[in-house]
């Protein structure tokens, strides 16, 4: 009788072995580091929320708002969380597209973690108007008050920008989730099959679902793709079509996109070296994912370094004083550490992935990960704070304070993030079962023992 060849030296090799390995990531039961991570997440949240009620019963004055820098903090961490969320869908999405095999195990996490990502950016603008309990004014509905009368805004393309863009991430993350979910629900009792039922959608694997699934997953990642360079291009236009010195650049938009991408595989990789050593999936999640996604920062890093000179270039060509001053202040004004933090985070650290052994060493990309974060939230620092601080009027220049509410809502938005990731990878599969599955070449059959090949 013929036997499945079997290959020891490869720890999961059967479609049996990954349901197994990425299940016992849900199943198994909680340690008491995950406990203690998810307290802490939780303890930041609270920070979120406590600071965000003192800002609602004192006002706006507590965040340290003054001319002429009237929104600093909270509108570089919006920004920042938007970038956040590009690379998740860059690698779901576009990587799809072009059939690119090594996506298969890091795109569910990347997802997820645009969802939250862009989740934690829309709290942002509600905190910054003061009056919370009219949030819903900034949608541009018809009404007498001609609110939001200008539809050549970027601002208002912001609204529909963000919004779509949450929309087709969420639905794309669980339209992709269905089948994997359905596999949770076969090994689940009790409660929890209930529930995993509900939300597989009353999936059985029939062919017919799997031609609509595909159909569908296909369609969605199209619908997606231009997402990834419209959502940013536009968050950029919010600066760019101002007169401000330092923002009106026609660069804003592929410089933002590129950054944008740079700070989300950022993340990434500050999310799953540490990730898939506790849950132990390091046989699925391995050098060759990592090698690829380093290459892939190396290249948007390279395009920010190109960026950073073309800005500085265009700012002494140009001639225009107010641009000069403007740029030379970023580098050697009274927020000299900001600028420089930008320059050697951003440009300077990730063309150390020019060198393979960096790119696999999973210690060093975890230290340029915290890197690329720092240097991605001080790029928007500084484009915001230097621009507003030096306008056309030397006589009304000033220089951002941050008070310990910007700090406070700063840290908690990621406690906020950190909360819903936390959730998430415990109790949905963080490794796309059906998509690993397909990369496994299928079981060929041994010689018989008789000596005839079958």
């Amino acid at each position: 009788m013929a036997v499945i060849a079997h290959d020891p030296s490869r720890p999961t090799q059967t479609h049996g072995e990954v349901t197994r390995d990425v299940l016992a990531t849900i199943t198994s039961k909680p340690t008491k580091g995950y406990y203690i991570l998810l307290g802490t997440m939780a303890f930041l949240t609270a920070v979120l929320l406590g600071t965000v009620t003192m800002l609602l019963k004192e006002g706006l004055g507590l965040a340290g708002y003054a001319p002429p820098i009237m929104w600093s903090v909270y509108i570089t961490t919006f920004v920042f969380w938007v970038g956040i969320g590009h690379a998740g869908t860059l690698i779901s999405a576009i990587l799809f597209l072009f059939r690119s095999p090594w996506r298969t195990a890091v795109y569910r996490a990347t997802e997820a973690m645009t969802v939250f990502a862009v989740m934690t950016a829309a709290l942002f603008p509600i905190i910054h108007i003061g009056r919370q309990w009219i949030f819903y004014w900034l949608i541009p509905y018809p009404n007498a008050r001609y609110l939001w009368p200008n539809f050549k805004s970027p601002l208002l393309w912001d609204v529909f920008a963000i919004s779509t863009y949450l929309t087709v991430s969420s639905t794309f993350l669980m339209v992709g989730l269905v089948p994997d979910i359905a596999a949770v629900r076969d090994h689940v009792s009790g409660w929890r099959k209930k529930l995993y039922g509900a939300l597989s959608l009353g999936w059985t694997g029939a062919d017919s679902q799997w031609r609509h699934y595909s159909r569908a997953y296909l369609y969605l990642a199209a619908l997606a793709t231009p997402l990834v360079l419209s959502v940013h291009s536009v968050v950029s236009w919010d600066f760019a079509v101002s007169i401000v010195p330092g923002w009106h650049g026609t660069i804003f938009a592929p410089y933002f996109v590129a950054g944008a991408i740079y700070s989300g595989i950022g993340m990434v990789l500050t999310l799953m070296i540490p990730l898939r050593k506790v849950l132990k999936v390091e046989h699925m999640i391995t050098d060759y994912h990592f090698d690829n996604l380093s290459k892939l920062t190396l290249f948007t890093g390279t395009i920010l370094f190109y960026a950073y000179g073309m800005e500085y270039f265009v700012a002494w060509y140009s001639g225009s004083t107010f641009e000069q001053t403007t740029f030379w202040r970023r580098a050697f004004g009274p927020a000299w550490w900001a600028g420089w933090a930008m320059i050697i985070c951003n440009a300077f650290v990730s063309q150390l992935l020019w060198f393979k052994k960096i790119r696999t060493n999973l210690t060093s990309l975890f230290i340029i990960s915290i890197f690329i974060n720092l240097g991605m939230w001080f790029e928007r620092y500084v484009i915001v704070t230097s621009s507003l601080a030096n306008d056309y009027v030397p006589y009304a220049w000033g220089q951002i304070n941050p008070t310990w509410a910007d700090w406070l809502v700063l840290l908690g938005s990621f406690g906020w993030f950190g909360l819903w990731f936390t959730l998430f990878y415990k109790n949905f599969p963080i490794v796309a079962i059906q998509e690993i599955k397909e990369m496994i070449p299928m079981p060929r059959r041994k010689a018989s023992s008789h000596g005839g090949a079958h």
